[in-house]
């Protein structure tokens, strides 16, 4: 199960309808369409429990529009995504979540159970900020740090 525990004063997290709402409005406000594609990859991942592959959520688009959707077209939707802050990607599971809060921008903490796969997702600005200023300090723009914890949840322990 995704979990989130948040840490921002002007954090708003949306569920259902209110989350495609804001992850459409999000994404048409940086510029892009919100295709029916696009649409039915973002409906699929929000309703995914656990971090889903590019291939998860090919079978289910696949399944939902009764006819064969592409994993690289999907891949690309979902990396539109993460760009658009409308979803992250779980690095060591190469695999993706919605994010519940497209419009607020942070960064994320997973916490990953080796136990049932179950991720944590946690929004902490503060160890992350000191990543940012040692990599920007070393010449790098558009940083995005990546942190996951791996271990076992309260269930699996």
């Amino acid at each position: 199960m995704v979990m989130s525990n948040h840490n921002h004063h002007n954090h708003r997290e949306h569920a259902g309808e209110n989350l495609a709402l804001a992850a459409q409005q999000a994404l048409e406000a940086s510029g892009e369409r919100w295709t029916d594609m696009r649409a039915t990859v973002f409906s699929i991942l929000a309703s995914m429990t656990k971090p889903a592959s590019a291939y998860d959520v090919a079978d289910l688009v696949s399944q939902k529009r009764g006819k064969r959707a592409a994993p690289n077209s999907v891949y690309r939707i979902l990396d539109l995504f993460v760009e658009n802050n409308l979803a992250s990607r779980v690095e060591c599971a190469n695999a993706y979540i919605a994010n519940p809060h497209p419009d607020c921008q942070h960064d994320c903490i997973f916490m990953i159970c080796d136990g049932c796969g179950g991720v944590t997702h946690i929004d902490d600005d503060s160890l992350s900020g000191g990543l940012r200023d040692v990599a920007s300090k070393a010449g790098f723009a558009n940083i995005r740090p990546v942190i996951e914890v791996r271990g076992h949840c309260g269930n699996c322990h």
